[in-house]
């Protein structure tokens, strides 16, 4: 959420920055709803001042003898008369505390400009596509080819957009996710977490995925109103929910193994071959919590570190700055890491690494102490895939794929397959 003194003090400013995403702020309705406000604020605070000085002349007469029944009756006036203020005041901050919840970050200066993923900017490329002596198949003819791969099974239990892994490429799969584990855990310092799979509104609020995103979650029906998380970003980051931490507290790395869950709401017609876009997915997600002075050195850190695991597997990436209209609503810059799919001739997204700065921490309450004012600060938020399981596994796929349809293994990953080399039939 925005800061609202922002606002307040440079509306023009905060237009400006939100029209390069292509959000158009309704300035005309927080203006009314912010003038009302300041009105209601000093009226409420006359109001108060003038029932405290009745109440004191009260006492003043009682003691002089005089009659109080007039001025206990403008004091009770003014009660009734600050009440409705007070109650109209908070409905007002009611109405702007929701106005505000629906208004994305602010974007970082370098963030380049552009409406779409057509003006994303190449920031460097990793490693060269494969040179292949065939025709390359994609990750779906191959799976089938193997037998390891079952969408109609999937169908069957559960519908479009979810699939079944069966034997060595089940294996492999995990075998990614614990790849990934041990490098951010043992080679970047993280601490990793078991967290929730299901999550309250409020912490959904605080990392910016509610009340905008409601139709890309999936809600459970029944006593306990709670959500299957779409990323582990949102249990991670609400760890430090309602906290101040004090200086030794943070730097935070936090890593995560966990489902994730998307209804695909906006994605009718897209990617519908295949495991690119599922409605349940594995990532290994990690979380920066830092300092506002850290902060963007923390994301180039991030970045590296979801980078590491595709330069030990050996995939070809390209590394994207995202530009004002493809960045995400709570993040204020984001880089995508895109790998190449030799199956579809292109680089398609595998990692997001974000910086949300203090956009969800002013949601969630979350701040630090700062020793050099004593004073509570927010804190900032980062966030990024390390990477997605799923989207790697069709990678080494593609990637790793020979004539007769077997795969080949990375090296990387062979002492999690007890030294099996190749994937056949």
């Amino acid at each position: 959420m925005l800061d609202p003194r922002l606002l307040r003090s440079d509306l023009i400013g905060v237009t400006k920055n939100l029209l390069r995403r292509g959000f158009v702020l309704d300035n005309d309705f927080y203006q009314g709803l912010e003038n009302e406000r300041k009105t209601l604020q000093s009226k409420v605070e006359e109001l108060r001042h003038n029932r405290n000085e009745r109440s004191k002349a009260i006492g003043q007469a009682k003691a002089a003898g005089n009659d109080i029944e007039p001025l206990k009756a403008e004091v009770e006036n003014l009660g009734s008369m600050l009440s409705a203020s007070e109650s109209r005041l908070r409905d007002l901050q009611i109405e702007l505390d929701r106005f505000l919840s629906e208004v994305p970050n602010l974007l970082h200066e370098s963030v380049p400009s552009g409406l779409d993923e057509g003006s994303n900017e190449v920031i460097r490329s990793w490693g060269d596509p494969r040179d292949f002596s065939f025709k390359p198949k994609d990750h779906v003819v191959l799976g089938e080819g193997l037998g390891l791969i079952d969408f109609d099974a999937a169908s069957k239990i559960s519908g479009s957009r979810f699939v079944v892994l069966r034997g060595v490429l089940a294996r492999l799969h995990r075998a990614l996710t614990q790849l990934m584990l041990d490098i951010h855990i043992d080679d970047h310092s993280y601490i990793e977490n078991y967290v929730p799979y299901l999550v309250n509104d409020d912490s959904l609020f605080g990392t910016g995925q509610l009340p905008k995103f409601s139709d890309d979650l999936f809600s459970l029906s029944g006593e306990k109103a709670l959500r299957l998380i779409p990323t582990a970003e949102v249990p991670l980051s609400n760890l430090v929910r309602d906290c101040i931490l004090e200086p030794k507290d943070i730097p935070m790395r936090l890593v995560a193994h966990t489902p994730c869950f998307r209804s695909e709401a906006g994605s009718y017609g897209r990617d519908t071959r295949g495991m690119i876009r599922q409605h349940q997915f594995e990532k290994v997600e990690l979380v920066h919590i830092t300092s506002s002075e850290d902060s963007y050195r923390s994301l180039e850190e991030l970045l590296s570190h979801a980078e590491v695991i595709l330069q030990r597997l050996e995939l070809p990436y390209r590394v994207m700055s995202l530009c004002a209209g493809d960045t995400g609503f709570s993040s204020a810059k984001t880089y995508d890491i895109e790998v190449w799919l030799p199956g579809q001739e292109k680089y398609r997204e595998i990692s997001s690494c974000s910086n949300c700065e203090s956009f969800q921490t002013r949601r969630m309450h979350s701040r630090w102490r700062n020793p050099e004012t004593g004073k509570p600060e927010l804190l900032h938020t980062l966030n990024g895939s390390g990477v997605a399981v799923g989207r790697a596994l069709i990678a080494v796929m593609e990637n790793y794929q020979q004539e007769d349809g077997t795969v080949t293994i990375p090296e990387v990953l062979r002492p999690y397959m007890s030294g099996l080399e190749k994937i056949k039939n």
